[in-house]
């Protein structure tokens, strides 16, 4: 479970790495939208920040995720720049491709093309009118 302190910190990491990759370093993604950043996780110690990247926005998401990890150092620096007066210190910045929205897609995929008969009605001579009491008993 993660303190307040970490939630804070990843809370303003998120904005602000949002307004980094967005607006003072779009040069990064060719002209193209900026990722989204779904989640961030911070240590306890505040050392490392996991950041979790949403790429659905286009083709070639790998080659995305390692464009952002080789410029990792110079996102850190535009960040340390935003963040200076709030943080004493700049987490290390380690990036995830983030496909939980891909999978929800295939998983409404799978579940819709599920076919599920109808339930079988009760033969025991009940009216279909009445709703069925519960039995306490056998």
């Amino acid at each position: 479970m993660e303190s307040k302190r970490q939630q804070k910190m990843a809370s303003l990491l998120q904005q602000e790495l949002a307004a980094v990759l967005q607006r003072d370093l779009p040069h990064l993604f060719g002209g193209g939208l900026a990722p989204s950043i779904s989640t961030v996780k911070v240590t306890p110690d505040l050392g490392q920040a996991r950041v979790y990247l949403s790429l659905l926005l286009g083709n070639n998401a790998t080659d995305r995720l390692e464009i952002i990890k080789d410029n990792a150092k110079e996102i850190r620096h535009a960040l340390a720049k935003r963040i200076r007066q709030t943080a004493r210190v700049v987490p290390e910045l380690i990036f995830f491709h983030d496909d939980s929205a891909a999978y929800a897609a295939h998983m409404d995929q799978v579940l819709g093309t599920l076919h599920i008969p109808p339930a079988p009605k009760d033969d025991e001579g009940e009216d279909d009118d009445k709703p069925a009491r519960p039995r306490l008993f056998n």
